[in-house]
């Protein structure tokens, strides 16, 4: 058997250098406080148990901390992966597009225009919002998922579109919808709907 077929380094080893470093570190940081420290009576130690207690608890602290550090790397760059794996094709899959989501864009644009000519502004508006969404996922610039926010859609649109005002239209106004008490009215409708023109223009 040759060398070569040798595992040459392993997680665990890792590990343990790792962990052995640690206390060499900390052994030759504290050994200048241990001779401030005042002389012990003889006889006197910390009992076992004390010592794998506080092994424990110091691990405790790093791997909580660690996994604190993972959390927040991933809320900040998730978005950028998920824009990655959409342009890779790798994300949104190749299915093909049936003919049912195609229609729905159309009967989220005629519904939009009914409640424009009924005077809801508000839902008109949603309306419009919700048919730019449905043409992304057609398109396969951005699939549909239902824990995204508007502010993800825009982090992850301006990574892959360049023309970023009528989309930025369109989602502030359907902010404005969800969590303000702003007025809708007959203007803001149609600034939402010129905006829609240019996307399905682009």
């Amino acid at each position: 058997m040759t060398t070569d077929a040798f595992e040459k380094t392993s997680w665990g080893w890792q590990v343990s250098q790792f962990q052995q470093q640690v206390g060499e570190w900390l052994e030759f940081h504290l050994s200048g406080f241990n001779q401030t420290l005042p002389e012990l009576p003889a006889g006197w130690s910390i009992d076992s148990w004390v010592i794998s207690l506080l092994k424990f608890l110091f691990w405790l602290l790093v791997g909580l901390f660690l996994a604190w550090v993972v959390w927040r790397l991933w809320r900040e760059f998730s978005p950028y992966l998920y824009s990655k794996l959409a342009a890779m094709g790798n994300f949104t899959g190749s299915a093909p597009k049936d003919t049912n989501n195609e229609l729905s864009v159309a009967k989220f644009l005629r519904r939009s225009q009914e409640l424009h000519r009924q005077g809801n502004y508000r839902d008109a508006c949603r309306y419009l919002y919700f048919a730019m969404l449905q043409q992304l996922h057609e398109k396969g610039v951005l699939s549909h998922k239902a824990s995204r926010t508007d502010g993800e859609y825009l982090q992850l649109l301006r990574l892959s579109s360049t023309q970023m005002q009528p989309y930025e239209t369109l989602i502030t106004t359907h902010e404005q919808l969800c969590f303000g008490d702003a007025e809708i009215q007959s203007e803001n409708y149609e600034q939402c709907r010129q905006a829609y023109g240019e996307i399905a223009n682009s």
